[in-house]
């Protein structure tokens, strides 16, 4: 079977060597000329843990292959999946779906035999239909099925969830396209059940599942503020719920805030198909406004921590990644905490195992990058850790002791145990913890 993969990026990439690595012949395609050289040459543009070896051992297997245009792919593809982007949309935060269309079009032109096409992109419900439309418009004899296939990748740990899936979803109204994809998943090493549904619910599945966790983070997020004013832990409020078999224990750690390129447009894309069809999204609608309302919290608490004014004062900021394992920085709470922080005085220095770069279009210049953590700890009169990076988890306290000129340690992802950060001699602020 001949898997073609529209789109290079982090979906598409990772399912396409993740499909390669099977067994398949898969070719990546990518409008973007500097970086399918790239990835030609062995080089992976994006930091995903385990990717670049399984990039370069297909190349080399001649089972993984990149190309700038469709034409010289497509007419041998069995199966053409688009893993193309859907940003949100400027001004109602709508999925914008032109990239996905305009791939649609595309693909028809090369079409030659019977064919699958894909829509692995997050995309709203409806779309595999239109994108249908489009391609018998566009090419009236093409022999078709398009399918819905969503991805539930999480950064960090893409290979082992395509490799490990909790479930397959494929939305499907052929038997013979059920059977093509069928084909390429019962090779996955760990067998997941497979759900055949219609194609708006494999549409609207992804969507809900990523709208429910970030439901759970903002909710947590909300008790951590109350457990401040109470006097309770909220770690051991999230493991006495996490206990409960029906409510479970992952999405349940208080933070800064979601954010990464799926929570933050998943939820607010949910809440505009929902406005289309005059169908109330209240509890999503929440998610969305607890989850800034977070951030903002985490800038005061910052602020109060040094005396209620950072003006003049040294911050130093370790992690800028929405999380830990990946350089993507796309709503991370670092880009919203920061900027508040320099506009109110202070001078940030921050450090980050990956993503210093990404980040560097998004923060002020006044910013200063540090090589260590250490040396953004330099002079600093507080240490902020926003991103848990292992590296991050087993800092020496006393060292960070004598390189600061503050004492105090603001620990937003409740990392560390407050008594060896106190026994240390320094001042712990944790969230949802006294």
């Amino acid at each position: 079977m001949r898997i073609v993969m529209v789109g290079s990026g982090y979906v598409g990439l990772v399912s396409g060597a993740c499909m390669a690595e099977l067994g398949f012949h898969v070719t990546c395609v990518d409008a973007d000329k500097r970086k399918i050289r790239m990835l030609q040459d062995g080089k992976v543009p994006i930091y995903e843990p385990g990717l670049d070896l399984l990039v370069m051992r297909n190349i080399q297997e001649s089972r993984l292959r990149f190309a700038e245009g469709m034409r010289e792919a497509v007419p041998q593809a069995d199966v053409v999946f688009i893993a193309v982007g859907t940003p949100a949309r400027r001004g109602d935060g709508y999925a914008d779906l032109k990239y996905v269309y305009a791939a649609a079009r595309e693909i028809a032109q090369y079409l030659d035999g019977y064919t699958v096409v894909v829509t692995k992109s997050t995309v709203p419900v409806g779309t595999a239909r239109q994108v249908a439309r489009i391609i018998r418009e566009t090419n009236p004899h093409a022999e078709f099925d398009v399918t819905a296939n969503p991805e539930f990748l999480r950064e960090g740990a893409a290979v082992q969830d395509f490799m490990q899936p909790d479930r397959v979803v494929i939305g499907v109204e052929s038997e013979r396209a059920e059977r093509m994809l069928r084909k390429i998943y019962s090779r996955l090493p760990a067998r997941a059940p497979i759900l055949i549904t219609s194609l708006e619910s494999a549409e609207l599945i992804k969507y809900a599942s990523n709208a429910f966790l970030a439901t759970k983070i903002s909710f947590i997020n909300e008790i951590s503020a109350l457990c401040e004013k109470v006097g309770a832990d909220v770690q051991d409020v999230a493991k006495g719920m996490g206990l409960d078999k029906r409510i479970g224990m992952d999405f349940l750690r208080a933070g800064p805030g979601y954010g990464g390129s799926c929570f933050p447009k998943d939820t607010v894309a949910l809440v505009r198909m929902a406005q289309q069809h005059d169908v109330p999204m209240r509890i999503v609608e929440a998610t969305i406004e607890a989850n800034a309302a977070q951030k903002m919290r985490m800038v005061n608490k910052i602020i109060q921590a040094l005396g209620g004014d950072v003006a003049g004062k040294t911050i130093g900021v370790l992690g800028l990644t929405f999380k830990p394992d990946t350089d993507d920085v796309r709503e991370a709470p670092s880009l919203t905490i920061i900027p508040l922080l320099v506009e109110k005085g202070a001078m940030v220095r921050v450090h980050d195992p990956r993503g210093m770069e990404s980040a560097k279009p998004f923060l002020p210049k006044s910013v200063a990058y540090c090589e260590t953590p250490y040396d953004t700890a330099l002079h600093a009169d507080a240490l902020v850790l926003m991103t848990e990076w292992g590296e991050y988890r087993a800092l020496d306290l006393d060292r960070l002791k004598k390189t600061m000129r503050g004492r105090v340690f603001i620990d937003l992802r409740n990392a560390y145990d407050s008594e060896e950060v106190r026994d240390s001699g320094l001042v712990y602020v944790g969230v949802g913890r006294t």
